[in-house]
């Protein structure tokens, strides 16, 4: 079989053939844009958990979805994998009940830790209306509902600005986020970026049309 030339197409044709081309992207750019979900597609992440038998020997306790998964109703995609929690010094028995069981909190207090998965949904559209309903106040108040007092973090004057008593160390998993400050600057976070959060006043937006996932580990500090 001889080996296809663009060379021998008439030149009408070919600029035909590139156009239709060309056309076909865009129009398949645009379908996937306009399909895009609030939540992401992927299976919600597994939790290995590990602990001890009886016979003091390490075993899995658990392979599953964690038992509290949080999706917060007036922000569609957003939901909070909330993976496991300590308070004070760890006492590593292995003979701990999941805490996730007992329910979850904002943060941990001084020396304790939290592990939690984010996902965010994607950039809004031009012109997007929140749940019908729903208000700043009312957002706030369902996030401190189901995770115990995590609205309070907020600030009323500057919409998705927060601060929290902890040390956060947060890597990307998949997507991209921007990292907002007091001062006005930004970094733009890709798969795999990380960040040591240090207590201090920030805001978190994904500046892409699909969802990002990150995960983070809080340790609760003392503001002095």
């Amino acid at each position: 079989m001889s080996r296809f030339s663009w060379a021998r197409w008439p030149r009408r044709r070919l600029l035909q053939a590139l156009s239709a081309s060309a056309a076909g992207g865009a129009l398949a750019a645009t379908s996937q844009s306009a399909a895009a979900k609030d939540a992401s597609d992927l299976p919600p992440p597994k939790r290995a958990l590990t602990g001890r038998d009886a016979a003091g020997k390490s075993v899995f306790k658990s392979f599953d979805v964690t038992p509290k998964v949080v999706e917060i109703d007036s922000n569609p995609g957003l939901t909070f994998y909330e993976l496991y929690i300590s308070e004070g010094v760890p006492q590593l028995t292995g003979l701990e009940p999941d805490p996730m069981l007992q329910g979850t909190k904002a943060f941990p207090g001084p020396g304790g830790t939290m592990f939690r998965l984010i996902s965010y949904p994607p950039r809004r559209p031009e012109g997007y209306k929140p749940p019908p309903g729903v208000t700043f106040e009312s957002g706030l108040q369902e996030l401190s509902d189901k995770i115990p007092r995590m609205g309070d973090n907020f600030d009323r004057s500057a919409p998705g600005m927060h601060t929290t008593d902890t040390v956060d160390y947060c890597v990307v998993v998949r997507g991209e986020m921007t990292l907002e400050l007091d001062d006005g600057q930004k970094v733009h976070l890709r798969q795999g970026d990380c960040v040591v959060q240090n207590g201090t006043r920030h805001r978190w937006r994904n500046p892409l049309p699909e969802p990002c996932l990150r995960a983070f580990i809080s340790v609760g500090g003392k503001r002095t």
